[in-house]
């Protein structure tokens, strides 16, 4: 286990915040339980990333672990579809110590909140608790985690530039294809039916430590990518599709994309594209 602390969390409350919520994060909020959360996003109405968050349930509130640096701006950007809903949102972060917890069910206080990561069954838990728990290590011990999995963070993600599908919200589960429409949804859905995903984000590993996020990397001096989180010799980077094979250079350091077994490289659905194109074609 290890305590976040860039992360808080914002409290949605009131009788309308599922429904409210629902038509404008990219997953399916109906779907969360006590016992498992959503990993969802904001999109701009363009599609483009603004911020990721789990939504737990406890109670009569919606808790979303989210970027501490990313709250007044996810609140504020929901806040202005508000209308007439009955919902109150409220950043709790000074009342919760988020957490990730691994390698089986934390054994906490029931005053904890305490809810699967569904991304991936290796991804373990994600915990609230009043303060930070005794036993929690520190970030570098969940940044080493997520990185051996390839699971995306805020940190990995370029606000108003990424795409879901580039950072494997498709197949962690962080994107319901059924739900109906939410903001941003054009570009997700036609991202997926046309198999447009030219980038990928996924793990590296250096023939030595890694230089600083956000350093770029060539192959044959020409721009392939960046590196986004970095940890040693290992690392996350947003690269080309065509770089994810061979020796690649970032700054002195060679190194290697580390595509999980998860990752699915081709998303075209044929049948799905040629629906998606004959529907542009008319203007519906």
């Amino acid at each position: 286990m290890a305590f976040l602390p860039r992360r808080g969390v914002i409290a949605i409350s009131g009788p309308d915040r599922v429904g409210f919520l629902q038509g404008l994060v990219s997953n399916d909020v109906e779907s969360v339980t006590p016992e498992r959360a959503v990993w969802s996003a904001l999109l701009t109405p363009q599609g483009r990333y603004v911020a990721e968050f789990f939504i737990l349930t406890e109670g009569e509130r919606l808790l979303l672990d989210a970027p501490r640096d990313s709250i007044a701006e996810t609140i504020k950007r929901l806040s202005r579809f508000r209308l007439r809903s009955k919902v109150t949102l409220e950043d709790v972060s000074e009342s919760f110590a988020v957490h990730a917890a691994w390698g089986g069910r934390p054994k906490v206080d029931d005053d904890a909140v305490v809810a699967a990561d569904p991304r991936l069954d290796d991804a373990g838990y994600r915990v609230l608790a009043p303060a930070r728990l005794p036993d929690a290590a520190e970030e570098k011990a969940y940044v080493a985690h997520r990185i051996a999995l390839g699971l995306p963070d805020h940190d990995d993600l370029e606000p108003e530039k990424t795409l879901l599908m580039e950072a494997g919200f498709g197949e962690l589960d962080g994107i319901s294809w059924t739900k109906g429409c939410y903001m941003g949804q054009e570009l997700t859905a036609r991202t997926r039916y046309r198999g447009l995903v030219k980038r990928r984000l996924v793990p590296v590993r250096g023939d030595g430590d890694l230089p600083a996020a956000e350093t770029d990397i060539t192959r044959d001096g020409k721009s392939v990518g960046t590196l986004r989180a970095v940890l040693g010799r290992d690392g996350l980077a947003m690269l080309r599709v065509e770089a994810l094979e061979g020796d690649l250079q970032a700054g002195a350091v060679t190194l290697r994309a580390a595509p999980p077994a998860w990752l699915r490289l081709s998303w075209k659905d044929d049948r799905l594209a040629e629906a998606a194109a004959a529907t542009e074609g008319t203007g519906s």
